[in-house]
Order: structure tokens, then C-alpha cells, then sequence
């Protein structure tokens, strides 16, 4: 696998200050955290990396890291490593705030 630190370290788009990631909630930073942690251990990170070309291309009006959350979606989905059904169940269980945030 690619050393992610170098593909991301010149990644134009992402929010920086001073040279750091930014960002602007929570969910933002654990999305990040979920990209490097599926790119590093099971997929390339030129895959994500056109997946999220497309789904901000897609939605230029959506946020950024919503982009990243549509592009982690199908990089799981596509491969079917996490079924639609599963991910339309947990994302109506965050929704209802039957879920904990963190896990």
C-alpha cells in the first residue's frame, strides 16, 4: 500500500491553518479518520481519492467532508463489503439518535 502520509500531505482541498487539518465538527475529524484507517489497511487511496473527485464534481453546492462521507460510502458499498440495507440502517438509527455518536 501507498504511504498515505505523502498522498495526503500535498491533497489540495483540504481545510488547513498554518499548515493543520482543520476542521469545523466533530464528525468531520472521524470521517477523515475513517478514510486514512480503509485506505491504509484495505483499499488504495487513488480509489477514494476518484470517488471523492466524482462525488464532489457530482454536489459542488454539498460540504466537504459530506463529499468524503458519499465517497466512503460507495468505496464500502461498490465491493460489497457493507451491504446497502446495513449502512441505510445505521444512517436512519444516527438520524434518530438511536445510535452513539462514537460507536
Amino acid at each position: 500500500m501507498t504511504d498515505i502520509r505523502s498522498e495526503i500531505a500535498y491533497l489540495e482541498g483540504i481545510p488547513r491553518k498554518n499548515g493543520e487539518l482543520v476542521f469545523s465538527a466533530p464528525w468531520q475529524g472521524r470521517v477523515f479518520g475513517m478514510a486514512i484507517a480503509l485506505t491504509a489497511e484495505r483499499f488504495q487511496w487513488e480509489t477514494f481519492r476518484s470517488l471523492l473527485i466524482a462525488e464532489i464534481a457530482a454536489a459542488p453546492e454539498r460540504e466537504y467532508y459530506a463529499s468524503w462521507v458519499a465517497a466512503l460510502e460507495r468505496l464500502v458499498v461498490e465491493p460489497n463489503v457493507v451491504s446497502d440495507s446495513d449502512l441505510a440502517t445505521r444512517r436512519a438509527e444516527f438520524v434518530a439518535m438511536q445510535r452513539d455518536e462514537i460507536y
